[in-house]
């Protein structure tokens, strides 16, 4: 429960500028984070990852709008993720893009990118950013995919999608996983694909359930959250309940009760429905 809020205002941002950048590896991706929110500060305002597989159903299934990636094309063919990075300036559009390009020339010098691509109009900028946002509609495209929106410490990140990547492909060599997200939130789509023969019926059911057991119990190993944006809703009510402490969820039923005793407000939604109480 909110009981106090304190909001922390900067200059209506005056420039935009906005950059794809190659790493080497998620680790690398992290440092160059890091770099940002040295260099830019209140001024970082996006700063997205994309795994190569994602990117490659995109030029599948989008190649109009993977076209925009032409400059990092050899680069991301060498190497497995690609970062789109944004910077707000509130002094001037020159001044924006001056910083942009300083960071990715400190990050070149220091190894945590191969190759970037600064984009130099508006509408090179809204095609960076037509890349990051098409990934979910390859995803569809492409086919089935066991969803995860799932939260985790930065620093983090890394390791966690090392270890369940080897995890997954040791028990289904043949499932791939697309993996995009929030890297500055530490809010990661970790989507994982099963084989041809586990995608559908009660094989496709066990598979969900068993990736899902695998990815949640990583995600707790490293002190994450098993949802993230999307909330818990339906989906990860029952999830949630398993593994938060029963005084958790009591705590949690009984703000709820306080706040909504009618049981009007998303019923069966975070925690399953229970009886109103009377007035």
């Amino acid at each position: 429960m909110i009981t106090a809020a304190t909001m922390r205002l900067y200059p209506r941002p005056r420039g935009q500028a906005t950059a794809l950048a190659a790493c080497t590896s998620l680790e690398e991706a992290v440092a160059l984070l890091t770099r940002a929110r040295h260099l830019l500060d209140a001024g970082l305002t996006a700063f997205e990852t994309m795994g190569r597989l994602a990117l490659d159903l995109v030029a599948m299934h989008q190649p109009a709008i993977a076209r925009c990636t032409d400059a990092l094309r050899e680069a991301r063919a060498l190497t497995p993720w690609t970062v789109l990075i944004e910077h707000a300036s509130p002094e001037s559009q020159e001044h924006a893009q001056a910083r942009l390009q300083s960071l990715l020339s400190q990050a070149l010098d220091a190894g945590n990118i191969t190759n970037a691509s600064l984009a130099t109009s508006e509408s090179q900028r809204l095609a960076f950013w037509h890349l990051r946002e098409t990934i979910p509609l390859a995803e569809r495209t492409e086919g089935l995919m066991v969803k995860h929106d799932i939260a985790l410490p930065t620093s983090a990140i890394p390791a966690f999608v090392e270890l369940a990547g080897q995890q997954l492909q040791a028990r289904w060599p043949d499932s791939r996983v697309v993996c995009f997200g929030h890297l500055g939130d530490g809010n990661l789509h970790y989507n994982v694909q099963p084989p041809a023969a586990h995608s559908a019926g009660d094989a496709l059911l066990a598979f969900e359930h068993q990736a899902n057991q695998l990815v949640f119990d990583l995600v707790e190993r490293f002190q994450g959250t098993l949802s993230a944006e999307h909330g818990i809703g339906q989906l990860r009510r029952d999830e949630l309940a398993r593994r938060k402490p029963p005084e958790a969820i009591a705590m949690m039923r009984a703000i709820k009760r306080a706040l909504d005793p009618q049981g009007l407000c998303n019923p069966g939604r975070v925690l399953s429905a229970e009886p109103p109480t009377q007035p």
